[in-house]
């Protein structure tokens, strides 16, 4: 449909663990099908060289930065990039995050600092670059991915997680309505249980798939749909924020969760 035609996106956190599909490859793959022109970003370069080259096989645009997207520099590196490449950025798809399951008392200060580092300062340090260029192009779209955990208790016990985005909620609002009259829309993604390989990295090394299979039933139980969502789903949601249909949609949180934050905890 190319509904991104002529609009040139940034996604951090664009690779996958893998050959799977995680929340972040998908994206840039469903952006670069709808027109866009996609800045690839993520730390590992092998993963994000596999999505580049789908995309590219697909006949789609984009090039690969290999950076640490909670670094100033990092976040230069990339934004830099983008201009030199395309000459512009309309789209910044804050993807990355990361969550450690830890007994709030037992979490030390370091990995604390880290959570937040990822999870919260690269929004903070890749806003603050990409603004500026916005407001000069006369608008764009700012997409920060968040979790229901910023909402409730999730069954696990990930506190810095689930403050850190939290955090992340009340810091679109901000940039939202200070550049609304710029024309800059930013909206949250607020993700439920999605189906991606970063659900089964916490299982040990010599998991066997009966145990996959456990795992992946009883989140599926959890949720009102009877199943997890798919990257593609939360894609679609990226996608409708990232274009001009969503042109009056600033400062929301957009919950893709199947009904999952709707309900009353079990047990």
């Amino acid at each position: 449909m190319a509904r991104l035609a002529g609009k040139v996106a940034v996604v951090t956190g664009a690779g996958s663990i893998g050959n799977g599909w995680g929340n972040g490859k998908a994206c840039a793959v469903v952006y670069a099908r709808e027109g866009a022109q996609v800045v690839l970003v993520d730390r590992n370069e092998e993963v994000v060289a596999q999505t580049s080259d789908f995309i590219e096989q697909e006949g789609g645009s984009a090039i690969s930065v290999v950076v640490d997207v909670s670094t100033e520099l990092g976040v230069e590196t990339y934004v830099e990039a983008a201009l030199r490449h395309y000459g512009t950025i309309d789209i910044l798809h804050n993807n990355v995050g990361i969550g450690i399951p830890r007994n709030f008392v037992e979490i030390t200060e370091s990995e604390w600092d880290l959570i937040y580092r990822v999870n919260l300062k690269s929004v903070f340090l890749g806003c603050r670059q990409v603004l500026p260029i916005m407001r000069s192009r006369g608008g764009g779209s700012i997409i920060n991915i968040s979790s229901i955990a910023s909402h409730r208790w999730t069954g696990t016990s990930l506190a810095a997680y689930a403050s850190s985005k939290a955090a992340i909620n009340q810091l679109t609002q901000a940039i939202a309505i200070e550049y609304a009259k710029e024309r800059i829309r930013c909206n949250a993604v607020v993700l439920g249980f999605i189906d991606t390989p970063t659900v089964f990295a916490g299982l040990s090394a010599g998991a066997t798939e009966a145990e996959r299979q456990l795992l992946a039933a009883q989140r599926d139980a959890a949720c009102p749909m009877g199943r997890m969502g798919t990257v593609w789903e939360v894609a679609s949601a990226c996608v409708f924020l990232a274009s001009d249909e969503a042109s009056y949609v600033t400062g929301t949180e957009l919950v893709v969760d199947g009904g999952l934050s709707a309900t009353v905890p079990a047990g």
